[in-house]
Parts: C-alpha cells; structure tokens; sequence
C-alpha cells in the first residue's frame, strides 16, 4: 500500500520561504515519478514540480520556475519542496503525488497516488 504523507505547510509573508515534505513508504519499484500539486481555493488542481526517483526529469510549471526547488532523499524516503520568494498566489492545498515510470507530465490524471496535503498561506 503506497501511502504518501505531506508535512510543512504554514503561514508566511510575502517573500518568505517555506520547505515541504513527503515520507513516502509502501513503494517497493526504482522506477518512479514524484510530484507536488496544488489546489487553491476555487481553482483546479494544478501540477508544480516532478522529479524522478533517480533525481532526473525534473520539471516545473512557469508559475513557480526561478523560485521553487524539488529534491528527494531516498534513504530518508522523502520528497521535498523548496519554495523561496512566496507570493500571495502560492496560498493552496499542496499534495504530494506519484506514478509508476518516469515522469512525463504534469497533469493530474497521470497520477495514482496522493498524500492528505498541506496548507500553505502566503499574507502580503
């Protein structure tokens, strides 16, 4: 059972940083994509970052490109994302998600498993 668990979220200003975390377990395969979504309030779900489980592919949307970093640990077992420069914009539901295979989109119906998500609220 592939379980993924999101940690990180909070309140910050403007300009702030925040790091997000995934423990992912459950997964037993070397070939995997790895990805941050997030949902704000009234919008659609919409795909951040992806990484593959041997640090290749990275990928990210424009909307965060320059600010946000996505790394994992795999002895740790553990995605993270590393948002620098927040704006306002960036308040949402982030969740952590993945696939079998390499990454190759980052639209949410390649995806079959998702964490609970963590909030994250950025004030001006």
């Amino acid at each position: 059972q592939v379980r993924l668990v999101e940690s990180g979220g909070g309140s910050v200003q403007a300009g702030g940083s925040l790091r997000l975390s995934c423990e992912v377990s459950g997964y037993s395969a070397s070939r995997y994509c790895m990805a941050w979504f997030r949902q704000a309030i009234g919008k659609e779900r919409e795909g951040v970052a992806s990484i593959n489980r041997d640090g290749s592919g990275t990928s990210y949307a424009d909307s965060v490109k320059g600010r946000v970093t996505i790394s994992q640990d795999n002895a740790k077992n553990t995605l993270y994302l590393q948002m620098n420069s927040l704006k306002p914009e960036d308040s949402a539901m982030y969740y952590c998600a993945a696939h079998w295979g390499y990454c190759y989109t980052l639209e949410r119906y390649a995806f079959d498993y998702w964490g609970q998500g963590t909030r994250v609220t950025v004030s001006s």
